[in-house]
């Protein structure tokens, strides 16, 4: 089982396209190849978690394209998600669905052995345990925000990632190039 995260597919949502300038003719292609990209990485047992606007379309098209996708799915909410979230059977293609989410994973890299993973549709400065070396994954700026070489966050939304899911792997990977600097933003401005 591999861990993958990933946000903004927008499925069936036109104007996307457009406003991302994402590759692709009409809403029939993109989809098609956001499934094909995230089936050919992601297999039945693996864990997929979706950090917000999942679709943007008449809920049984996003159901069926959904129904099509491998993985175990959590949805962390975005901010177009309310639609279609008031459909239970829209609902229920997901083990859960929350606001935020916080995952703790076996790391050997940190101290305590556990890596916390704050995840979030939309992109903190700050978050828990950011200065002891917590991953924050985001989501909602479609890659449009500069990455901050210092901070372990990154946004894993599909236009900032090659229009696939990223795996756990791929995060670990990306973050250990970082510069990573931890700030202790609880100590008062001037205190010593």
């Amino acid at each position: 089982m591999t861990i993958y995260f990933t946000s903004d597919l927008h499925l069936g949502h036109k104007n996307i396209i457009e406003y991302t300038g994402r590759p692709y003719k009409n809403i029939d292609e993109m989809d098609e190849v956001l499934i094909s990209n995230w089936n050919a990485r992601v297999t039945a047992y693996d864990e997929v978690y979706i950090l917000g606007d999942v679709a943007l379309c008449p809920v049984d098209r996003a159901i069926q394209c959904l129904r099509r996708m491998n993985g175990i799915k959590y949805l962390v909410e975005g901010n177009h998600d309310y639609r279609n979230l008031k459909n239970p059977e829209f609902k229920s293609q997901f083990v859960w669905v929350k606001p935020i989410f916080e995952l703790e994973l076996a790391d050997d890299e940190v101290r305590k052995g556990r890596r916390r993973i704050v995840m979030c549709h939309y992109a903190m400065r700050v978050w828990n345990k950011s200065h002891h070396g917590s991953y924050h994954l985001y989501g909602h700026s479609h890659g449009s925000l500069p990455d901050d070489p210092n901070a372990f966050s990154m946004d894993v939304g599909v236009d900032a990632r090659g229009y696939a899911p990223v795996s756990i792997h791929e995060v670990h990977k990306l973050m250990s190039k970082k510069n990573w600097k931890p700030i202790d933003h609880h100590r008062y401005r001037g205190q010593e």
